[in-house]
């Protein structure tokens, strides 16, 4: 019967470079309630503010079946490994759709356990060249609120300039409840490594949930202390390559957030003066030192862990009401290592151009994409 496989035509190049062959789609998807009792505890975390325990449970739970069930299916098509994971949360009359989709890969004579990995197969590609051997498909989530309490608090202290210490714990905290609870799942599968780890933060029943993906994997030129305390990377599969055959190897993924307010002068003193063609003093300055003090404190925990460098770093900037400002920093700090090597000595083109969408306009995409190549 003929096969039908989510890998495209760059993707199934890459595998068998690594002299594996695609496989089928498989799928795995949970439908779940929060239920009576768990909205009630979910107000009450509401209203205490920080991490709300029960809707991270129940997505988390929702995922894992999903996850599960995706798994099974591969085995039923005798898959050797998933390429590609996904994972999507869908509205559907009020109650949760937790999907999984990805594509099985099948390595002819392989003698080990079933394999998924977060990344798509030419981002597999480039780990396993680099060393990196997948184990698992990896997540780590928390959903959390500031809390009533908390935007009181917040509230009378934005009549003040300055950083919000408060809320930037609160934001800090999560967003590393979110990267040790990814840590603590890949080492169950005896990983050494966390790598491709995507993040994404998004608001579901009047909460936020933070969400990191990536690829638990094993690579034996890496020292020994990463058994224990793996390292975790968001570099792309290319940077990852790239920055091994330079002899580096990821440490940590370090993230960094600040809270910050212009304050009731300083908002009443910038409207005024956007009235003006020309800077608005207050705001540059407002903006400076957030990025400053977010960056610093990514230098600080480099420098606790040992890492030579901190790379890829990208920052994030957002409006987040009451005349607050998020900034966020996230990179990934990184440290030479003796005997770290990859397997060939150039990517592949295959490997490095990303696919192009060719159903682009519709909410189900109903017209092909005509654009000139």
């Amino acid at each position: 019967m003929t096969q039908v496989t989510g890998l495209s035509g760059n993707e199934i190049f890459c595998l068998a470079k690594k002299n594996m062959r695609p496989g089928e789609i498989v799928v795995g998807n949970s439908v779940n309630s929060m239920g009576f009792f768990g909205s009630i505890g979910a107000g009450v975390g509401n209203i205490l503010g920080g991490e709300i325990a029960q809707i991270t449970s129940v997505i988390h739970d929702g995922r894992a079946h999903a996850f599960s069930r995706m798994v099974r299916e591969a085995i039923q098509h005798d898959a050797d490994g998933v390429a590609g994971v996904t994972s999507e949360l869908r509205s559907l009359r009020g109650k949760t759709e937790f999907l999984f989709v990805g594509s099985a890969v099948h390595v002819p004579g392989n003698t080990k356990a079933l394999f998924t990995s977060a990344g798509d197969a030419q981002e597999l590609y480039c780990h396993m060249d680099a060393g990196y051997q997948p184990l698992q498909h990896v997540f780590g989530n928390v959903a959390y609120s500031m809390g009533i309490g908390g935007n009181i608090l917040g509230s009378l202290k934005t009549m003040v300039r300055g950083e919000i210490r408060e809320f930037s714990d609160i934001f800090n905290v999560t967003r590393h409840v979110a990267l040790e609870r990814l840590v603590k799942q890949a080492k169950a599968s005896g990983a050494n490594s966390v790598v491709g780890i995507r993040t994404t933060i998004e608001k579901w029943m009047g909460v936020h949930e933070m969400l990191m993906t990536g690829t638990a994997a094993f690579n034996s030129d890496l020292p020994q202390w990463a058994s224990l305390n793996p390292v975790t990377s968001d570099m792309t599969g290319e940077e990852l390559w790239s920055m091994t055959s330079l002899g580096f190897a990821p440490v940590k993924l370090l993230m960094s957030t600040s809270i910050y307010s212009l304050g009731l002068i300083g908002g009443f003193l910038a409207t005024v003066k956007s009235i003006k063609k020309g800077e608005i003093s207050d705001l540059t300055t407002l903006i400076h030192d957030a990025r400053v003090n977010a960056v610093d404190r990514l230098k600080r925990e480099a420098s606790e862990i040992g890492a030579d460098e901190v790379i890829g770093v990208k920052t994030y900037i957002a409006e987040i009401g009451n005349g607050l400002v998020e900034f966020m920093a996230i990179g990934t700090a990184v440290k030479k290592i003796s005997g770290m090597t990859v397997k060939t000595s150039a990517l592949p083109v295959q490997a490095i151009i990303r696919d192009r969408d060719t159903w682009i306009d519709g909410e189900f995409g109903v017209s092909l994409d005509r654009q000139s190549a």
